[in-house]
């Protein structure tokens, strides 16, 4: 019964994938994230895509329904290995 009560938004319809799909979004939003500046859990996501730590006040983007994305992990590895001096 547990899954009725996080997609009740939904109700019966839209069929039992796109609610499994809907609560894992939920899952992800509503998770408590550290901050990448101060290490504290008390990030708060303002709107889509936009995060911000309650104790330092770092405001930053990230993803939708989470602050670090692994596209975005990725994107971060290969900048900063493109900015390092080749021997």
């Amino acid at each position: 019964m547990a899954r009725k009560k996080e997609s009740g938004a939904l109700g019966v319809k839209y069929g039992f994938s796109i609610r499994e799909r809907y609560i894992r979004v939920l899952k992800k939003r509503r998770a408590l994230y550290n901050c990448q500046r101060c290490g504290t859990g008390v990030l708060k996501r303002l709107s889509v895509g936009v995060w911000s730590c309650r104790k330092c006040g770092y405001t930053f983007a990230g993803g939708a329904y989470e602050p670090v994305t692994k596209t975005g992990e990725t994107a971060a590895r290969i900048v900063t290995s493109a900015s390092k001096p080749k021997l």
